[in-house]
């Protein structure tokens, strides 16, 4: 009898894959035929209900059944799933030879675009690219630039401590201290990063950014120093830019210069953004203290180098015409959208 019960079984579930419109109304026949409760497992169960002759009789027919209902299932299943696929390619296709429809276009923020654009002119002039900790010792964010402890140019600076010696660096010299200290001379390198100071306004930000770069070889000169200076300018601002040297004093460079070039948007005519004047003040340099070679361990009588140092947003201010440096700090979708 349960035999014959079997193929009555095997019989009736076929039906009902075939009937089946679905892949849910699949998914109840499966159940039925091999749930806790499914026809099949029920069947199986009564295993013993057989006599033992006929036993190797029924579990062959068992295994027989269960074949034929999984292969019916899985190739019903793949026709629904075709199906079901054929219908979303047909829905969701999407004609690619359209135009877009509101299509945002990105653009680099300007600060990165400031670095990328000197680090290239730099690399091509034959400088290395090199980075540092943003947490800095005491000792090579100021002593190694000659700059001790007590000494006033600290006053210029209001650096953010974290411990007596433990700062958030306050300049990217940092970093040519370090370089120094590995490095056997001739070499040139450039140094872009984020520093840090308690000073907050239009033109100011407590964080902000600087590119340091420091050549150090035999027979440095100032003329060196002015020489590639001029270069890097008129490669950055363009060729009519006009350049201005004037002195000044920095403890890690002797003799030291300030720099400062004709006002990009007037041409050195005056506008709002030079303050009339025509030009803008852009960089420190200057030819590079022989204590801070010695304190480095590089022979100063040997060896001499030079420095010079951009603040970054401010150089981005003046590219792009941006009157308050806070807009490079809001993420305001508003400002970044000017800068495609």
């Amino acid at each position: 009898m349960l035999l014959s019960e079997l193929n009555d079984i095997k019989e009736k579930l076929i039906k009902e894959i075939e009937k089946s419109s679905n892949l849910k109304e699949l998914n109840d026949v499966r159940i039925n035929a091999f749930g806790k409760s499914g026809v099949i497992t029920t069947v199986s169960k009564n295993m013993r209900e057989v006599e033992p002759t006929e036993r190797p009789k029924f579990g062959a027919m068992i295994n027989e059944v269960r074949k034929t209902i999984e292969e019916r299932l899985g190739k019903k299943t793949e026709e629904f799933e075709k199906e079901e696929l054929n219908k979303r390619l047909k829905e969701e296709q999407i004609d690619i030879t359209e135009p877009s429809k509101g299509l945002e276009i990105g653009a680099f923020h300007p600060i990165t675009n400031v670095i990328d654009r000197l680090t290239d002119i730099c690399v091509d002039m034959g400088f290395s690219v090199v980075e540092g900790p943003e947490i800095e010792s005491d000792y090579y964010n100021f002593e190694a630039m000659n700059i001790p402890k007590n000494h006033p140019s600290r006053d210029m600076q209001d650096t953010f401590f974290i411990t007596d010696e433990i700062l958030l660096r306050s300049q990217t010299s940092a970093v040519q201290a370090r370089e120094m200290e590995k490095r056997k001379p001739p070499f040139k390198i450039v140094c872009p990063g984020k520093t840090y100071r308690n000073d907050s306004d239009a033109t100011h930000s407590p964080i902000f950014h600087q590119l340091e770069g420091l050549v150090v070889d035999e027979n440095i000169s100032m003329a060196d120093l002015k020489s590639m200076l001029t270069i890097l300018m008129k490669r950055l601002y363009g060729e009519e830019t006009m350049i201005r040297f004037r002195p000044s004093f920095f403890p890690f460079t002797e003799p030291s210069i300030e720099v400062d070039v004709s006002c990009p948007n007037c041409h050195g005519k005056g506008c709002n953004i030079c303050k009339g004047s025509g030009m803008l003040e852009l960089l420190g340099a200057g030819v590079v203290n022989p204590k801070v070679l010695e304190i480095s361990g590089i022979d100063s009588k040997k060896y001499r180098g030079f420095a010079f140092g951009f603040g970054l947003d401010r150089t981005a201010m003046i590219l792009d015409s941006i009157s308050n440096i806070k807009s490079l700090y809001k993420n305001d979708i508003r400002f970044l959208e000017q800068m495609r």
